[in-house]
């Protein structure tokens, strides 16, 4: 079918706006674009950035998680907002990974700290605590490595999005009665970007992902 053509008896996107506008008066039907990266390299960065910016601002979403190795990624969102009433929350990987050289040095916390992000560190929500140490052992799937593996499925950034989302709020460290935005990629850089209710780990059922500002195409 050529693009904006219309078959006899197709209705148009405006129409079916508007019947079910009519079905249900009141009711909203909001489009918006998702920013869909061809890679998951580190050179998707600077757009997703962009992308979670304009978003942030029309929500009017003041708290967000960035997922970040060694700080340069929160470092670059903090700037790319450029909100000092932002606040912004880093999520380093547990230390359990300390001999992978993954993990935060207090050199890297201060330099955080001091240009007002907020790091944290603890057990990742999603697998990696004492459940995946019976497993690695005996074999079979704990339930977060299930959820975990499920939410890879739109890509390692969703995963973790998510899973930073929920260890930010047992931390203490973002609202629970409001939205927030989480931040997070597959090696370098950004690719995933989604509008998130949060949760704390044990009400997991009430997380909702409300929206998906950008992703990778493909999970890589």
């Amino acid at each position: 079918m050529v693009a904006g053509s219309n078959p006899a008896g197709r209705a148009t996107l405006d129409q079916l706006i508007r019947e079910r506008t009519h079905i249900l008066p009141g009711a909203k039907i909001l489009e918006k674009t998702i920013l869909y990266c061809d890679s998951t390299e580190a050179e998707n960065t600077e757009l997703v950035l962009a992308a979670a910016k304009k978003r942030a601002k029309e929500l009017k979403i003041m708290d967000v998680v960035v997922a970040t190795t060694h700080g340069g990624t929160a470092i670059r969102a903090k700037e790319v907002f450029a909100d000092p009433k932002l606040n912004l929350v880093a999520v380093g990987i547990c230390e359990g990974y300390r001999e992978n050289g993954w993990c935060f040095t207090e050199e890297e916390k201060k330099r955080l700290e001091k240009v007002g992000i907020r790091p944290l560190v603890a057990s990742h929500a999603l697998g990696d605590g004492v459940a995946s140490s019976f497993t690695e052992k005996g074999g079979g799937k704990s339930i977060e490595e299930v959820v975990r593996d499920t939410l890879y499925r739109f890509g390692q950034g969703m995963k973790v999005c998510v899973e930073v989302t929920l260890m930010a709020a047992d931390a203490g460290l973002i609202p629970m009665d409001r939205e927030v935005m989480a931040i997070a990629g597959t090696s370098m850089g950004t690719d995933t970007c989604i509008v998130v209710k949060p949760a704390y780990p044990r009400k997991f059922y009430e997380l909702e992902i409300r929206e998906i500002v950008a992703k990778p195409r493909s999970p890589g």
